[in-house]
This record gives structure tokens, C-alpha cells and sequence, in this order.
């Protein structure tokens, strides 16, 4: 099959599912339009804003997405080929991603815009509402610690060491490439603050102006293209004397610094009204996102047109487990933690009941809201896996996920080139340079929604409300990763120093997806007890529930195999810890999820047997 076939039938397939599959949820749901919403009841012009439903899906759609569906699809089909990950992105997206969201959006709306572990302990215990809130606090830390270290590093690459005089032609090539990294960084740094810039200018004259949505997109849109193409132009850059840690012989870090700068904005984005950064922000990131993937389908098409079919070069499927790092990778059941936005994501549940319920205008809207971003997502993530099926598999040239994501996104667009009669070299060269700067641009969308979900949960916890609550739990929320971030990592095989966000990216993973699990299951006991069908979020929570275990598990045994030897090289890895307090959370609530479960059956089958 050709690429344009794949794409082709991945984008019917989608649709047809949306039609069908997801009206009938709507109706299982019953959903409605004559029930005034958290947002029109409250409307509190901060967190509680009635949005119309174009507005409201970019800025969803951007906050799920972010770099989530590009970065996973990449690393599994390089893994194990992109046949598998092809199939786990629609099943997953259709049946249990689509579900999860728009379940976990109506469940939160009907909760007057609770969050799923306020909806837990109304449906199950108060011991249970606390233990999903702190997996999910914990979760949310880790979302943070990785977005906010990846950000940096994308902002300030390490910078090179100085060539020796008889340096060889590969630690020049070397030298050479990092330093464009180090270029490429500052203007990727000057492109994602004015993107910033202009979300708030954005949000603010939509908030004081007459201007229609249609006419500031029209306006703000070129302009976020425009920062793009200038951020090579005026780099920004941190002065070495502001590094982290510079000083008694030590060069610093330029990328600890953006760490805490990067942190400080999430602490002032997370209680800021969400009109002023949140909805501006994410309908920009939103919409060029699903342009630019757009773009790439076009380009696909246009190749096949043209006569210039773009070749599936790379193995549907390579091995059922691959060696990285000195681990062993199985198939089952990596592919389905790594591949996690675009097939099924528990942050998704965090977004849905913790921002989206609050500026839900109608009740309908939960359908193109929840269900329609997922699958639009999904296609996210097959435009990202071509950029895979196009590569050589014998010569490959980078695999980095940025790198793929930029070079085969370039190619594709830049077919949409030679059909207007552009010259097709001229053309790639200047498309990578701005899919390299699109993709780290917009990698830190999900950061603030995350502190701001974070405040959410400790304010939940704690009860501490109003503006002196709002500051302090966003300062709770901030001081782990601001802890973890500024440590040297090391890797927990080589013992050599790593960023931050690759150490814990894989628990990242499986936290996340276990935080879909359990949100499932929440979900399911709400439907059970309010007398509606339920087995088809039971169903998928089953199989999240063991994915995940597996996982946890796997990563236990990992750690347990290497901690002497660790222990007696003096190297601590944090994430054997966490992962044990998270394995026992996720089977503690397991546990209160399945007694509730099975009384309320009970209880159904003995009013049954009694009427």
C-alpha cells in the first residue's frame, strides 16, 4: 500500500468512527443542550469561561497534543517497525482514547466541573479520593519535570568543547553540529517568546475588543509563522555569567537556567485567568499544528499527483523486542506506554476535567470536544509515523525524534513546493529549518496547563481557596520539579550524566498511562452506579490496567536487579522509589474500585430478584 493509501484510509476510518462510534456514546451519555453547564452557572471570569466550541477545541486539542503525538509514534516505529504502532494508534484512539476523554469530560461536566478524583470519592470511598489524588499530583510533577527539561534543552543544547589542535574530521563534525544545535536553540528560545507574546496580546483584545474570533485568527495566525521565521534572525541566548551553578571552576548550565525561567512562567501562567494565556495560547498552538499536518497530507497528495509517489522504504514491523540502553525492550507491552498521545493518554482526563469542563459552553460539545480532538490527534500521530515509513532503515541519519519528525515533514511539504513550480532543494532547506523551530516552539504547550491542574489538585486536597490558596499550592506544585530539574542526573546504566527528563521518561510513560487506567475505572464506577451501560469503559480499563502493572513491574524488577551495584557506585535513582509508591497506589485503588464494583452488582441483582 502506498503512503498516500495509508493516510488516505487512516483519515476515512477516523471520520467514520467519529460518526458512528461517537454519536453512539453521545446517546449513551445522553448528552444535551437545555442543561446549563459548570461554565454558564459559574462563569467566574477566571476559571469558569462559557467558550465557543471552535475556541475551545484548538486550545483542547493544543494542550492534549503538544509534542506527545509526534515524539511517541517516532520512537516505537523505529522500535518494532510502524506497522504495530500504526495499529495501536487507531484501535487505541477509537476505542479507548476517544472514550477516555470524552467519558472523563461528560463525567466531570455532570460533577459541576470536578475533577475525576473528587468523582471518585462521591462513587467510591474518601480513602480512594485521596489516593487518586496523590497518583495524579505525583503524575503531574513528572509531566512537568520531563516538558520543562526537554523545553530547556531545546532552548540551550549543550554548548561543544573546544577543538584540540590534531582534532580528527569526526570531533570537527561534531564541533560543527553542536554549535548549530547552540544557534538553532536561541532562535528557537526568540521564536517561543514571541509566541507567547502574542498569545496574550491575542487574549487580551479578544477580552476588550469587539474583534471576532475569525478576524484575530486571521491576524494572529501569519504572526506566529512570522515569529518562527525570525527567531534565527534575533536569538536569544542566556550570558554565560547568568548560567546556573557557574563559578569556583564550574562552567554552569545556560539549561538550568531556562529550567527555573521556564518554571517561574508556569507559576505565573497557572493562575492567571485562563482568557489572558491559556485560550489564546492553545488556540494558536492548536490551529498551526493541525495546518501544518494538513500541509503534510497535501504534500503527500500532491506527490502521488505529480507522478512522484513518496516510497514506504521503512520495515512494517522489525522485532518484537530491540536492545537501548542495555535493556531489553519488549514489544509487549512498551509500544503501548510509548506510544501514548494519539492512541490513549491519561493526561487527556487531567485536561478534560480540569480546565475543558470549566468553559464546556453545551453539553453537545463533549463530542468534538473529547472524542473529536482524540481522533484528530490519532491522525497527529499517523502524519508523525510517516515521517518513519519514509526512512532507509540501513542509512539512517539521525533518530532523534525532532530530527525525523522535521525532515520528513519538510519533504512532504515541500512536494506542495514543486507543484507550484518552487525549486524543491531550495524549498526543503528552509522547510526543515522552520520544522525544526515549529516542533521545540510549541513542545512547551502542555507545561502550564499542568502547574494549573497541579494547583487544581492541591487545592482539592487541601481546601486552601481563593488568591492566597491559588498562589501557595502553585508554589507546592513547582518546588519538586524545580528540585529535580537543577540535580545531575545520571543514567542508571552507565552512570553518566543525562538530562533530567531522559531519566525519568519511561516511568513518565507508564505513569501516564496507569493514570489512564485508573480514570477508566473511575469513570466505569460513575456509569455503574448511575444506571448506564458501562462495559465499554470497563473493557478498555482491563487492558490499560495491564499494560501498566506490566510495566511497573518490569521497571521494579530492573531496579531491584541493578540497586547494589548502584548503591555501591554511589549512584541513586529516584525512580525505583517512585515507582514502587506509585505500583501500590494504582493496586490500592484497583482494589477499592473492584469491592464497589462488585457490591453495587450485587445490590442491582438482589432489587432484581426482590421486583
Amino acid at each position: 500500500m502506498s503512503l498516500l493509501g495509508i493516510t488516505v484510509g487512516v483519515g476515512i476510518v477516523l471520520t467514520v468512527a467519529y460518526l458512528t462510534y461517537g454519536r453512539w456514546i453521545s446517546r449513551q451519555l445522553a448528552l444535551r443542550n437545555d442543561v446549563p453547564t459548570p461554565a454558564v452557572e459559574v462563569n467566574d471570569g477566571e476559571d469558569f469561561v462559557p467558550t465557543p466550541a471552535p475556541y475551545l477545541f484548538s486550545q483542547h486539542f493544543s494542550a492534549i497534543a503538544a509534542a506527545g503525538p509526534i515524539v511517541g509514534p517516532i520512537l516505537a516505529g523505529l522500535m518494532f517497525g510502524w506497522l504495530p504502532a500504526l495499529i495501536w494508534i487507531l484501535i487505541g484512539s477509537i476505542f479507548i482514547g476517544g472514550v477516555h476523554d470524552m467519558t472523563s469530560l461528560v463525567a466531570s461536566v455532570r460533577h459541576k466541573a470536578r475533577s475525576i478524583p473528587d468523582i471518585v470519592r462521591e462513587h467510591m470511598s474518601r480513602r480512594a479520593y485521596l489516593l487518586f489524588l496523590s497518583f495524579v499530583w505525583i503524575a503531574l510533577v513528572y509531566i512537568v519535570v520531563a516538558f520543562t527539561d526537554i523545553t530547556a534543552t531545546a532552548f540551550a543544547p549543550e554548548p561543544p568543547q573546544p577543538l584540540s589542535a590534531n582534532a580528527t574530521a569526526a570531533e570537527v563534525q561534531v564541533f560543527h553540529d553542536k554549535t548549530a544545535a547552540v544557534e538553532r536553540g536561541a532562535a528557537v528560545a526568540s521564536s517561543s517568546m514571541a509566541y507567547l507574546a502574542l498569545a496574550v496580546i491575542m487574549g487580551l483584545t479578544l477580552r476588550y475588543t469587539r474583534l471576532p474570533l475569525s478576524l484575530a485568527t486571521a491576524i494572529f495566525m501569519p504572526l506566529v509563522l512570522v515569529s518562527i521565521w525570525a527567531g534565527p534572525y534575533f536569538p536569544l541566548s542566556i550570558p554565560e555569567w547568568l548560567w546556573f551553578g557557574r563559578g569556583g571552576g564550574n562552567p554552569g548550565s545556560a539549561a538550568k537556567t531556562w529550567d527555573i525561567l521556564l518554571l517561574i512562567y508556569c507559576g505565573v501562567a497557572a493562575v492567571v485567568p485562563v482568557w489572558a494565556l491559556l485560550q489564546p495560547r492553545g488556540f494558536l498552538g492548536g490551529y498551526f499544528l493541525s495546518i501544518t499536518v494538513l500541509l503534510a497530507f497535501l504534500g503527500i497528495a500532491a506527490a502521488a499527483l505529480l507522478g512522484q509517489a513518496i516510497d514506504i522504504n521503512y520495515p512494517a514491523f522489525t522485532s518484537f523486542s530491540v536492545v537501548q540502553g542495555g535493556k531489553t525492550m519488549l514489544l509487549f507491552p512498551v509500544l503501548f506506554v510509548t506510544v501514548a498521545c494519539g492512541a490513549c493518554s491519561g493526561f487527556h482526563s487531567m485536561i478534560s476535567s480540569g480546565t475543558s469542563s470549566k468553559q464546556l459552553r453545551v453539553e453537545t460539545d463533549a463530542r468534538p470536544i473529547g472524542y473529536g480532538c482524540m481522533l484528530l490527534e490519532a491522525f497527529v500521530a499517523v502524519i508523525a509515523l510517516a515521517c518513519v515509513m519514509i526512512l532507509d532503515q540501513k542509512n539512517l541519519s539521525s533518530t532523534n525524534p525532532d530530527d525525523v519528525f522535521a525532515r520528513g515533514m519538510s519533504r512532504f511539504i515541500g512536494m506542495l513546493a514543486t507543484g507550484l513550480h518552487i525549486d524543491y532543494e531550495t524549498a526543503y532547506a528552509y522547510l526543515l529549518n522552520f520544522c525544526l523551530l515549529a516542533f521545540a516552539t510549541f513542545i512547551y504547550d502542555t507545561l502550564d496547563v499542568c502547574t494549573r491542574l497541579g494547583r487544581y489538585v492541591l487545592q482539592e486536597f487541601t481546601g486552601w481557596q481563593g488568591r492566597a490558596g491559588r498562589l501557595t499550592c502553585t508554589v507546592l506544585t513547582l518546588l519538586p520539579p524545580l528540585y529535580l530539574v537543577l540535580q545531575t542526573m545520571t543514567h542508571p546504566v552507565t552512570g553518566k550524566p543525562v538530562p533530567a527528563w531522559l531519566v525519568f521518561w519511561t516511568l513518565f510513560g507508564t505513569a501516564n498511562q496507569l493514570l489512564a487506567a485508573l480514570t477508566l475505572i473511575g469513570v466505569t464506577v460513575w456509569l455503574l452506579r448511575s444506571g448506564k451501560r458501562w462495559l465499554y469503559t470497563a473493557v478498555p480499563a482491563a487492558f490499560m490496567v495491564t499494560i501498566t502493572f506490566t510495566m511497573l513491574s518490569l521497571i521494579l524488577w530492573d531496579w531491584c536487579s541493578r540497586f547494589q551495584e548502584a548503591w555501591s557506585e554511589n549512584r541513586f535513582d529516584i525512580n525505583g522509589p517512585i515507582t514502587t509508591v506509585l505500583f501500590g497506589l494504582g493496586i490500592w485503588l484497583l482494589v477499592e474500585a473492584v469491592i464497589v464494583i462488585g457490591r453495587t452488582l450485587r445490590e442491582r441483582a438482589a432489587a432484581a430478584a426482590a421486583g
